[in-house]
């Protein structure tokens, strides 16, 4: 098989280690592969790194939090972007309280002490503001 084969515009490469025969291959191919692969990677800007550091770390309380601040949202309690107005959307909120629901339900006897009054506090809270909100 060749090493390099054009056919309708797609360039195949043979990048396995070993050749037909079962030999293994010189090791300047497996090299010169391996660079190629790195050439095509592309270098991430100091500001796409910079992005990639900005989010807080996710943990259970991050994700019931977070969860909880998208209920918020759907109440209509801050705009999408800044300057926009606010929306209420209660379907979407009472799906999100139904999820925070289900993961408290699933997540029984598997929480610490502090994780299991966070979701059920939060879930309350919540739950209160839905029945307020939909009067």
């Amino acid at each position: 098989m060749e090493e390099e084969k054009k056919e309708s515009g797609f360039v195949v490469k043979d990048k396995r280690i070993f050749d037909e025969s079962g030999k293994e291959r010189p090791q300047e191919e497996k090299v010169s592969a391996a660079a190629e692969e790195k050439s095509k990677i592309r270098e991430a800007s100091p500001n796409e790194r910079k992005q990639e550091h900005d989010y807080p770390q996710v943990t259970f309380t991050n994700f019931v939090l977070s969860l909880s601040t998208t209920v918020l949202f759907h109440f209509g309690d801050f705009p999408e972007h800044e300057g926009g107005k606010t929306e209420k959307n209660l379907p979407a909120a009472k799906q999100t309280i139904d999820i925070l629901d289900m993961i408290n339900e699933k997540t029984k006897g598997n929480l610490d002490e502090n994780e299991g009054k966070l979701i059920q506090g939060v879930l309350y809270e919540l739950k209160m503001r839905y029945v307020k909100e939909k009067v």
